[in-house]
Order: C-alpha cells, then sequence, then structure tokens
C-alpha cells in the first residue's frame, strides 16, 4: 500500500513480533514494535477490582529503538509474571523504571485519560497526562484520538485536543 512504516501493537503481550519484523522487513517496510499495554488502576499486584472492566486501563507503547523493545519485553513478561489479573497488567511504577527508549500514547477510550473524560473528570484526566508527561516527557507521550463513528470519541476528542494544547504534548490520530 506504499507504506514506509507499520506498527503492530498487540494487546498484552508481544507474540506476532518476530514474524511481523520478518515480514515487514523482506518488502523494506520499517516495522515498528509495539504493544498496547493494559494498566492496573493502583499496584500491578493487586487483585481487588470486581471485574475485567476495573481491572486495568489502555496504554500504547511503541519501541524507539533497542532499549525500548528490551524495555518492551521486561515490561510484557512483569505483566504476566508479577501483574496478571485478568490480564497481563503493569502499574506506573514499573513504567518508570522501565521507559527508557519508549513513545507513549494515551490509547483509546478505553484508556485511563479518556475514561476519567467520559466520567466528565477533567482534573483526574490532566492529572493521569501529567504523569505520563513525567515518565516520558514530551518528546516521547502523545495525547491520541482516535474516530471511528463512535458517539464517545466525537465527546472525548476535543477535550483531548485541548489537554494536549494545555499540556504542550503532541496530538496523533490513530486508527
Amino acid at each position: 500500500m506504499g507504506m514506509s512504516a507499520l506498527a503492530i501493537t498487540d494487546h498484552g503481550n508481544l507474540f506476532g513480533a518476530i514474524e511481523f519484523y520478518l515480514a515487514a522487513r523482506e518488502p523494506g517496510v520499517k516495522p515498528i514494535i509495539g504493544c498496547e499495554m493494559y494498566m492496573a488502576p493502583g499496584d500491578r499486584r493487586d487483585r481487588e477490582a470486581r471485574g475485567m472492566s476495573e481491572a486495568s486501563y489502555h496504554l500504547l507503547l511503541l519501541a524507539q529503538n533497542l532499549e525500548g523493545y528490551r524495555n518492551l519485553m521486561r515490561l510484557a513478561s512483569i505483566g504476566y509474571t508479577e501483574g496478571f489479573y485478568y490480564k497481563p497488567r503493569i502499574d506506573k511504577s514499573v513504567l518508570r523504571e522501565h521507559s527508557a527508549g519508549l513513545i507513549c500514547t494515551s490509547t483509546c477510550l478505553g484508556g485511563e485519560i479518556p475514561q476519567a473524560l467520559l466520567r466528565r473528570d477533567m482534573s483526574a484526566a490532566r492529572a493521569v497526562a501529567e504523569t505520563y508527561l513525567d515518565i516520558f516527557g514530551p518528546d516521547r507521550f502523545f495525547i491520541e484520538v482516535q474516530n471511528h463513528g463512535m458517539q464517545e470519541q466525537a465527546l472525548t476528542n476535543p477535550e483531548l485536543k485541548e489537554l494536549a494544547q494545555k499540556l504542550g504534548v503532541g496530538l496523533i490520530a490513530t486508527n
């Protein structure tokens, strides 16, 4: 399709990364390895949530370089070995420890920032965004918008754009 680069962002794992990498390299497409991690609302070892919807949020991480790829593998492993509760989860403390070489986006409606906006809690959304900004800095943290024709996205996209502007971080559109 004429694309020079393509990313893989499996949910919670890197199971398809090697096959994807090899398939992309063959025709000369730059492979970008990523993972849509599951973020525990608190400590990754906490098992108090009353169901899958309360147990985690989404957070997209992309490897910027080899160090980032190694950190992505570490985080995915920690999600399974230390944080598994319904899904393989990480938390902000382990993310901070292994954030080097990673690019972070606020993700889809399943992310902590959009979820706060859907609850009409702009201050919570900003606090979460500021945490990720502190971990990744303005060059590696992006606010993400999507448009799949969903009412919730139409509601949150303007607020996400405003939040990105207020924090001085990039705004990206994904699908």
